[in-house]
């Protein structure tokens, strides 16, 4: 068996088990020592799980050799995002007040991975509750982009993502509550799907009814994403938001046509500010869908400034419920952009947040009529490539992600797929989204363009700084 375990995608390394070609075991220890060569450069994980990770991997052989497989991702390596608790594993949530944490239960997205037989290589990086587009926080140093360790990864899963872009591992779960499964997939050059909210449920939870966030898989491969998904998704009566149906089989989706389909392009959401090569690339990548059978026109589009309206506030009352009490306590173990949402939040009145409840279900209201027209919308993942790891951009947080949190505030499942590279050789990615529900439509959607322009070509060199 080759070396270069690490570059074999997930359905790939998964084959190969199954026809008894390669050991879970092999595998498992190739990426650790992947890990152990290149996370001092990448600081994409925060916790490294050796143990638990090679214990998993012999498990999973013994299962491979007696032919008792768990199914395809027995044996075939994975991360978790920090935000999620982890049974005796660290989990820090990227916060100070939790950097010596260990939960004695796992969540419903890590326990769901767990029962795959997929052994668990630990924690990846995340900024404080995942607040933001970047991947820093007060922990340690920032996760860095693999194509260029001066840039960021994205955030706020961008640990996921750089130990994906990396080698570091086929499956990364993440998280995405405005973008942060979409935003570091682009900046990376790895695929990330956001589900339909309630696919994937929720537990536990302390924010049932007004969360915008979802669980999510970032991969190398839309096949890949499509196993991880049929790991995650499905009922759980602990979420009250849970969809209650058994989901569909979504690598079964990712054979599905695109012919026929009508497909709206929007380069801009009708107000945002898009750099040259993004815009460039991504139109090229909306006419590939023309290609493939389908029709693509040019849309204007109405709502993407209620989006923003909507966003700004909503974050800074979430933020302050969480928060409140902790900042008034210690403001110095609070990031100071984190600390600016929570005093906004305080300055909000429940008058206020009622309305900003109104004015989504508009929102919701206006991309529902969109999709009464077109099955798809294809947009630009983010309007700029990968920026500095280090200091505050230039651009607030909100005009650097038009694209992504609209699609959270209203439920509609989007992917973020590679789609080119800018000037500079950082990675650009093509956004697509589907009704309400239809994330088989997405899947079907990014595997046909994955098809028609492969991205695996393309890999990053990391350890080696521009």
């Amino acid at each position: 068996m080759s070396t270069d375990l690490w570059r074999l995608p997930a359905n790939e390394a998964g084959a190969l088990i199954a026809a008894g070609l390669l050991s879970p075991v092999e595998l498992t220890e190739a990426l650790l020592q992947r890990i152990d060569d290149l996370n001092p450069h990448l600081n994409a994980f925060l916790t490294v799980t050796p143990e638990r990770a090679r214990r998993d991997a012999k498990e999973a052989e013994t299962r491979a050799l007696n032919g008792e497989r768990l199914g395809p991702l027995d044996g075939v390596p994975h991360s978790v995002k920090d935000l999620e608790p982890t049974a005796g594993i660290r989990t820090t949530g990227g916060s100070l007040w939790n950097k010596d944490h260990v939960p004695d239960h796992d969540s419903l997205v890590a326990a769901r991975l767990r029962a795959t037989g997929s052994p668990l290589l630990g924690k990846t990086n995340t900024p404080q509750a995942g607040y933001k587009d970047m991947t820093d926080n007060l922990l340690g140093p920032p996760a860095r982009n693999p194509w260029d360790l001066t840039r960021t990864p994205g955030g706020s899963s961008g640990g996921a993502a750089a130990a994906v872009a990396a080698g570091l591992g086929p499956l990364a779960q993440g998280g995405d509550g405005a973008g942060s499964v979409r935003i570091p997939a682009a900046h990376c050059g790895v695929v990330g799907f956001k589900p339909s909210n309630g696919l994937i449920p929720k537990w536990p939870s302390n924010d049932w009814y007004a969360a915008l966030a979802t669980a999510g898989p970032l991969t190398t491969t839309v096949t890949d994403a499509a196993l991880m998904l049929n790991a995650l998704a499905g009922p759980d009566r602990r979420d009250p938001q849970s969809i209650d149906r058994e989901p569909p089989d979504f690598v079964a989706a990712c054979r599905g046509s695109v012919r026929g389909l009508r497909v709206a392009w929007s380069p801009d959401l009708g107000h945002a500010t898009v750099a040259p090569d993004v815009a460039e690339a991504t139109r090229r990548a909306a006419l590939v869908f023309e290609r493939l059978g389908a029709s693509v026109e040019e849309v204007p589009i109405g709502w993407g400034t209620l989006a923003r309206e909507i966003i700004e506030p909503t974050w800074g009352i979430h933020f302050v419920a969480r928060f409140a009490e902790k900042a008034e306590e210690r403001p110095d173990w609070i990031e100071s952009s984190l600390l600016a949402f929570v005093q906004d939040g305080h300055a909000r009145s429940a008058l206020e947040y009622r309305r900003l409840l109104a004015r989504r279900a508009e929102l919701y209201d206006r991309v529902r009529q969109l999709f009464d027209t077109y099955d798809l919308l294809l947009t630009p993942t983010m309007p700029i490539t990968a920026w500095p790891a280090e200091g505050e951009p230039e651009i607030p947080l909100f005009e650097r992600l038009p694209f992504t949190y609209p699609f959270n505030l209203t439920g509609h499942p989007a992917a973020s797929v590679p789609c080119g590279l800018d000037g500079g050789g950082l990675p650009v990615g093509l956004q697509i989204v589907a009704d309400r529900h239809r994330d088989d439509r997405v899947m079907a959607a990014a595997a046909r363009f994955e098809e028609a322009q492969p991205w695996t070509a393309h890999a990053p060199h990391p350890g080696r700084p521009r």
